[in-house]
């Protein structure tokens, strides 16, 4: 996945030797990318469908730096009180978090079905659903009735997730509608909190949800630049980084 980010063609061969495994391997793995939309298969290697203005399918998303969202969730767990009203954001990364919070006490409105399928059966998780329409690539609610759903209620924490995050072009996401909604729940939350693995700060997507000062904590891993930590902790972000 990293290399095709940055190449319109891979190898099956240059791929098996810089990765110390046989090209049975790839070619399995460049299979199921093809499954996924990700590639077209051609002889000897792939072709990359991956597109600058658009994000990698969910299920490949779910796949990568999974033990640093793992602990990012676990990071942002430990910042909710029990008793808050929280909004969680849609993502591989929120969807951990859901996983994290399933033995707490909190009102939650998730904008995912899958974290709402995680917190359905939690015995003190107080689950709101909003309404509008599903977006069935990410399977998150999107949409005016959504937004209006949330600019009817009042969070004590909103935990959003995000494609890109930047000290120069701040919080972005490849999908529009899901930059209204984002917008909303931003507006709605007395403090904010951005979870993402350290992938992100090298990104810059398509639409603009907000700049930094609009931000109280990210919560990230050790892997994010030095450049970036220094401008949201200049701009006035606090910056958590679990350790493995």
């Amino acid at each position: 996945m990293s290399t095709l980010r940055t190449a319109d063609s891979v190898s099956v061969a240059e791929l098996a030797v810089e990765h110390g495994v046989s090209e049975m391997t790839i070619r399995r793995d460049l299979d199921e990318l093809a499954q996924q939309g990700v590639v077209r298969r051609v002889r000897g290697g792939a072709l990359s469908l991956l597109l600058r203005g658009e994000e990698p399918p969910f299920g490949v998303r779910e796949r990568e730096a999974v033990e640093a969202k793992q602990r990012i969730a676990a990071e942002v767990a430990a910042l909710l009180t029990d008793g808050e009203a929280v909004l969680f954001d849609g993502g591989t990364t929120l969807l951990e978090v859901a996983r994290a919070v399933r033995d707490r006490r909190l009102t939650v409105l998730t904008l995912a079905l899958r974290s709402a399928q995680e917190l359905a059966t939690a015995p003190r998780i107080r689950l709101v659903l909003p309404g509008g329409e599903v977006r069935q690539s990410e399977m998150n609610f999107v949409g005016p009735l959504t937004e209006a759903s949330i600019k009817a209620l009042r969070f004590d924490t909103a935990v959003i997730g995000c494609c890109g995050l930047s000290a120069e072009h701040g919080l972005t996401a490849h999908d529009l509608p899901e930059v209204a909604i984002k917008q909303a729940a931003i507006a709605s939350a007395r403090r904010v909190v951005v979870a993402c693995d350290s992938g992100k700060f090298s990104r810059t997507a398509f639409g603009a949800v907000c700049g930094l000062d609009r931000l109280d904590i990210v919560v990230t891993d050790e892997g994010i630049p030095q450049d970036q930590h220094d401008a949201l902790t200049a701009a006035g972000v606090t910056v958590r980084i679990p350790r493995p």
